[in-house]
Protein backbone atom coordinates (compact mmCIF):
# COMPACT_ATOMS: atom_id res chain seq x y z
CA UNK A 1 0.00 0.00 0.00
CA UNK A 2 1.34 3.41 -0.96
CA UNK A 3 1.99 6.02 1.69
CA UNK A 4 2.90 9.68 1.27
CA UNK A 5 6.38 8.93 2.55
CA UNK A 6 7.05 6.07 0.13
CA UNK A 7 5.69 8.08 -2.81
CA UNK A 8 7.80 11.16 -1.96
CA UNK A 9 10.95 9.10 -1.44
CA UNK A 10 10.41 7.26 -4.73
CA UNK A 11 10.05 10.58 -6.57
CA UNK A 12 13.32 11.88 -5.10
CA UNK A 13 15.27 8.67 -5.76
CA UNK A 14 14.45 8.96 -9.46
CA UNK A 15 15.87 12.49 -9.65
CA UNK A 16 19.61 12.18 -8.90
CA UNK A 17 20.32 15.91 -9.11
CA UNK A 18 17.62 16.59 -6.53
CA UNK A 19 18.80 13.69 -4.41
CA UNK A 20 22.30 15.18 -4.44
CA UNK A 21 21.00 18.63 -3.44
CA UNK A 22 19.07 17.17 -0.48
CA UNK A 23 22.18 15.28 0.61
CA UNK A 24 24.05 18.59 0.64
CA UNK A 25 21.25 20.23 2.69
CA UNK A 26 20.70 23.06 0.20
CA UNK A 27 17.04 22.45 -0.62
CA UNK A 28 14.09 24.53 0.55
CA UNK A 29 11.63 21.83 1.60
CA UNK A 30 8.63 24.13 1.42
CA UNK A 31 9.36 25.05 -2.18
CA UNK A 32 10.15 21.46 -3.11
CA UNK A 33 6.95 20.21 -1.47
CA UNK A 34 4.89 22.67 -3.50
CA UNK A 35 6.72 21.62 -6.67
CA UNK A 36 6.14 17.87 -6.31
CA UNK A 37 2.68 18.12 -4.72
CA UNK A 38 0.80 17.51 -8.02
CA UNK A 39 2.90 14.41 -8.69
CA UNK A 40 2.36 13.10 -5.18
CA UNK A 41 -1.39 13.66 -5.42
CA UNK A 42 -1.47 11.88 -8.77
CA UNK A 43 0.26 8.84 -7.26
CA UNK A 44 -1.90 8.88 -4.13
CA UNK A 45 -5.07 9.61 -6.14
CA UNK A 46 -6.27 12.08 -3.53
CA UNK A 47 -5.42 15.58 -2.22
CA UNK A 48 -2.26 15.74 -0.10
CA UNK A 49 -1.27 18.59 2.22
CA UNK A 50 2.08 20.25 1.67
CA UNK A 51 2.86 19.80 5.36
CA UNK A 52 2.67 16.01 4.97
CA UNK A 53 5.05 16.17 2.00
CA UNK A 54 7.50 18.33 3.97
CA UNK A 55 7.48 15.77 6.80
CA UNK A 56 8.22 13.00 4.30
CA UNK A 57 11.08 15.04 2.84
CA UNK A 58 12.57 15.55 6.29
CA UNK A 59 12.55 11.78 6.81
CA UNK A 60 14.47 11.25 3.57
CA UNK A 61 18.11 10.43 4.28
CA UNK A 62 20.07 10.07 1.05
CA UNK A 63 23.53 8.61 1.23
CA UNK A 64 25.90 11.37 0.21
CA UNK A 65 28.63 10.20 -2.12
CA UNK A 66 31.87 12.10 -1.76
CA UNK A 67 33.41 12.91 -5.12
CA UNK A 68 37.18 12.52 -5.27
CA UNK A 69 38.06 15.93 -6.76
CA UNK A 70 41.78 15.12 -6.71
CA UNK A 71 41.12 12.20 -9.04
CA UNK A 72 39.08 14.42 -11.36
CA UNK A 73 41.92 16.92 -11.57
CA UNK A 74 44.26 14.11 -12.62
CA UNK A 75 42.38 13.55 -15.86
CA UNK A 76 44.67 13.56 -18.88
CA UNK A 77 44.76 15.66 -22.01
CA UNK A 78 41.55 16.75 -23.66
CA UNK A 79 41.48 16.21 -27.41
CA UNK A 80 38.83 17.76 -29.63
CA UNK A 81 37.99 16.33 -33.04
CA UNK A 82 35.43 17.62 -35.52
CA UNK A 83 33.88 16.24 -38.68
CA UNK A 84 32.41 12.97 -37.40
CA UNK A 85 29.40 11.11 -38.77
CA UNK A 86 27.45 8.45 -36.90
CA UNK A 87 25.67 5.54 -38.63
CA UNK A 88 23.35 3.04 -36.99
CA UNK A 89 22.43 -0.19 -38.81
CA UNK A 90 20.23 -3.11 -37.88
CA UNK A 91 22.23 -6.24 -37.20
CA UNK A 92 22.12 -8.94 -39.86
CA UNK A 93 23.93 -12.10 -40.92
CA UNK A 94 26.18 -10.06 -43.19
CA UNK A 95 27.02 -7.05 -41.04
CA UNK A 96 30.17 -8.56 -39.50
CA UNK A 97 31.53 -9.34 -42.96
CA UNK A 98 30.77 -5.79 -44.09
CA UNK A 99 32.50 -4.43 -41.01
CA UNK A 100 35.57 -6.46 -41.98
CA UNK A 101 35.45 -4.90 -45.46
CA UNK A 102 35.44 -1.43 -43.94
CA UNK A 103 38.35 -2.16 -41.63
CA UNK A 104 40.35 -3.66 -44.48
CA UNK A 105 39.70 -0.59 -46.63
CA UNK A 106 40.94 1.90 -44.02
CA UNK A 107 43.79 -0.08 -42.46
CA UNK A 108 46.47 1.95 -44.23
CA UNK A 109 44.84 5.35 -43.80
CA UNK A 110 46.21 7.69 -41.16
CA UNK A 111 44.53 10.58 -39.40
CA UNK A 112 41.00 9.19 -39.76
CA UNK A 113 38.59 8.24 -37.02
CA UNK A 114 36.63 5.00 -36.90
CA UNK A 115 34.82 3.37 -34.01
CA UNK A 116 32.52 0.37 -34.26
CA UNK A 117 30.25 -0.94 -31.52
CA UNK A 118 27.18 -3.13 -31.41
CA UNK A 119 24.55 -4.67 -29.20
CA UNK A 120 22.19 -7.55 -29.84
CA UNK A 121 20.00 -5.48 -32.17
CA UNK A 122 21.99 -2.65 -33.76
CA UNK A 123 25.49 -1.72 -34.84
CA UNK A 124 26.92 1.76 -34.48
CA UNK A 125 29.71 3.28 -36.56
CA UNK A 126 31.38 6.63 -35.86
CA UNK A 127 33.70 7.75 -38.63
CA UNK A 128 35.50 10.77 -40.00
CA UNK A 129 33.31 12.48 -42.55
CA UNK A 130 35.91 11.66 -45.21
CA UNK A 131 34.98 7.96 -44.81
CA UNK A 132 31.23 8.32 -45.32
CA UNK A 133 31.31 7.28 -48.99
CA UNK A 134 33.24 4.15 -48.01
CA UNK A 135 30.75 3.32 -45.23
CA UNK A 136 27.85 3.77 -47.65
CA UNK A 137 29.54 1.41 -50.08
CA UNK A 138 30.45 -1.29 -47.55
CA UNK A 139 27.04 -1.26 -45.86
CA UNK A 140 24.80 -0.62 -48.86
CA UNK A 141 23.03 -3.94 -48.35
CA UNK A 142 22.26 -3.24 -44.68
CA UNK A 143 19.21 -1.55 -43.18
CA UNK A 144 20.25 1.89 -41.98
CA UNK A 145 18.39 3.06 -38.88
CA UNK A 146 19.83 6.57 -38.67
CA UNK A 147 22.64 8.88 -39.68
CA UNK A 148 23.89 11.94 -37.81
CA UNK A 149 26.37 14.28 -39.45
CA UNK A 150 28.59 17.11 -38.22
CA UNK A 151 29.34 15.73 -34.78
CA UNK A 152 32.41 16.66 -32.76
CA UNK A 153 34.14 14.64 -30.07
CA UNK A 154 35.98 15.37 -26.85
CA UNK A 155 38.34 12.60 -25.76
CA UNK A 156 39.70 12.69 -22.21
CA UNK A 157 42.40 10.61 -20.59
CA UNK A 158 40.99 9.02 -17.42
CA UNK A 159 42.86 9.19 -14.10
CA UNK A 160 44.52 6.12 -12.65
CA UNK A 161 42.12 3.68 -10.99
CA UNK A 162 39.20 5.51 -12.58
CA UNK A 163 37.10 2.34 -12.40
CA UNK A 164 37.25 2.64 -8.60
CA UNK A 165 36.44 6.37 -8.49
CA UNK A 166 32.85 6.71 -7.32
CA UNK A 167 30.81 9.38 -9.09
CA UNK A 168 33.34 10.21 -11.81
CA UNK A 169 30.90 10.09 -14.71
CA UNK A 170 28.02 11.39 -12.61
CA UNK A 171 29.95 14.56 -11.78
CA UNK A 172 30.91 15.22 -15.39
CA UNK A 173 27.44 14.56 -16.77
CA UNK A 174 25.88 16.65 -14.01
CA UNK A 175 27.98 19.66 -15.01
CA UNK A 176 27.09 19.19 -18.68
CA UNK A 177 23.41 18.87 -17.83
CA UNK A 178 23.41 22.01 -15.66
CA UNK A 179 24.88 23.94 -18.59
CA UNK A 180 22.29 22.56 -21.00
CA UNK A 181 24.78 20.54 -23.05
CA UNK A 182 23.26 17.35 -24.51
CA UNK A 183 25.53 14.36 -25.07
CA UNK A 184 24.72 12.63 -28.34
CA UNK A 185 26.95 9.59 -27.77
CA UNK A 186 29.58 8.32 -25.34
CA UNK A 187 32.31 5.71 -25.67
CA UNK A 188 34.49 4.55 -22.79
CA UNK A 189 37.56 2.33 -22.51
CA UNK A 190 39.85 1.54 -19.59
CA UNK A 191 41.95 4.67 -20.02
CA UNK A 192 39.89 7.07 -22.13
CA UNK A 193 36.35 8.19 -22.66
CA UNK A 194 34.92 10.22 -25.50
CA UNK A 195 31.84 12.40 -25.66
CA UNK A 196 30.18 13.09 -29.00
CA UNK A 197 28.30 16.36 -29.24
CA UNK A 198 26.64 18.49 -31.85
CA UNK A 199 29.24 21.01 -32.99
CA UNK A 200 27.44 24.02 -31.51
CA UNK A 201 28.12 22.70 -27.98
CA UNK A 202 31.74 21.63 -28.35
CA UNK A 203 33.48 24.84 -27.30
CA UNK A 204 31.34 25.29 -24.21
CA UNK A 205 31.86 21.65 -23.21
CA UNK A 206 35.63 21.89 -23.70
CA UNK A 207 35.89 24.95 -21.46
CA UNK A 208 33.75 23.29 -18.80
CA UNK A 209 35.75 20.07 -18.74
CA UNK A 210 39.02 21.98 -18.75
CA UNK A 211 37.90 23.88 -15.65
CA UNK A 212 37.54 20.60 -13.75
CA UNK A 213 41.28 20.04 -14.01
CA UNK A 214 42.16 23.42 -12.50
Amino acid sequence: MKTITTVVHDIIRHQPFLDDAIARDIVNFSGLAADIQPQVEKEMRKPVKQGSIIMALRRYAPKRTKIDMKSLREMGDIIVRSGITEYTFLNSKTIIANKAKLLEAVKDQTGVYLNYSSNYQESNILVSTSLTDLVEKCFRSEVRVSIKEELSSITIGLPKNSSQTVGLYFYIFKLLAYEGIPVFEMISTSNYFALFLEKEYINKAFLLLNEIKK
